[in-house]
């Protein structure tokens, strides 16, 4: 190869490395902002129809035997408050999405259908992202034992306490057993697990957090001691 084509190669090439690193840069720039925008939106959305549905009159209880309607995917289940990371008030906390699927967990943080609900005798399992759309748990490796999260539903704070945080493989679908690590045992204690993936920008493995229930008050008694500074 002669002297000009080695030029015209080498020239060629470092366009080409330019350019790709041009379209690299614009799907980071996707990802990591575009992806928000979309969830903020979502979040929004999803905050003015729960507060609308919690402050319409409940619906009557069922007559014994019947089984309660099912909670539509992709609608408002809860508030997920979290005040070591930040996860405070309007705009901060996040509603929680019913379904952990693709088009669920862009929306927010999403239940895992079938696993308790706030309050409930079980194992409430809630998983999210970590780096894109509003990234809601990114900063859940921080939380600490004894960390308070707090879950708001129609009426009820729940506060939960933070027992552990652990790392596990992808595959260890133990964590969200209603007793954790225990396929079949009863539940009796009420529990919520938190999931995302570990380490950020990866997918290797998932970091688990795992809290139980320490106390319930009533919304019309206002905001519980976690979320005032009281405790």
């Amino acid at each position: 190869m002669t002297a000009d084509g080695v030029r015209t190669f080498l020239r060629g090439l470092g366009q080409t490395l330019i350019t790709l690193g041009i379209v690299v840069l614009l799907f980071c720039v996707y990802e990591l902002y575009f992806t928000n925008l979309y969830t903020d939106k979502e979040q929004s959305r999803l905050g003015d129809a729960i507060h609308e549905t919690w402050a319409a009159p409940p619906s009557p209880s069922p007559s014994p035997g019947v089984k309660l309607a099912e909670i539509p995917l992709g609608s408002g289940v809860a508030i997920l408050w979290i005040p070591r990371i930040g996860m405070v008030g309007r705009g901060h906390a996040k509603v929680v999405v019913e379904g952990v699927g693709t088009e669920d967990l862009k929306r927010g943080p999403g239940h895992y259908p079938d696993t308790a609900l706030p309050g409930g005798v079980g194992n409430m399992v809630v998983s999210g992202h970590r780096t894109t759309y509003g990234a809601p748990f990114n900063r859940i490796d921080e939380l600490r034992t004894g960390d308070a999260i707090v879950v708001e539903s129609r009426d009820t704070w729940f506060t939960y306490r933070v027992t552990s945080l652990r790392v596990v493989k992808p595959t260890a679908v133990e964590v969200i057993y209603a007793v954790p690590g225990q396929r079949d045992a009863v539940p009796k204690q009420k529990l919520l697990t938190l999931t995302t993936c570990n380490p950020k920008y990866s997918a290797t493995t998932r970091l688990i957090v795992h809290a139980l229930l320490d106390s319930a008050l009533a919304k019309s008694s206002g905001e519980p001691p976690a979320l005032t500074g009281g405790a």
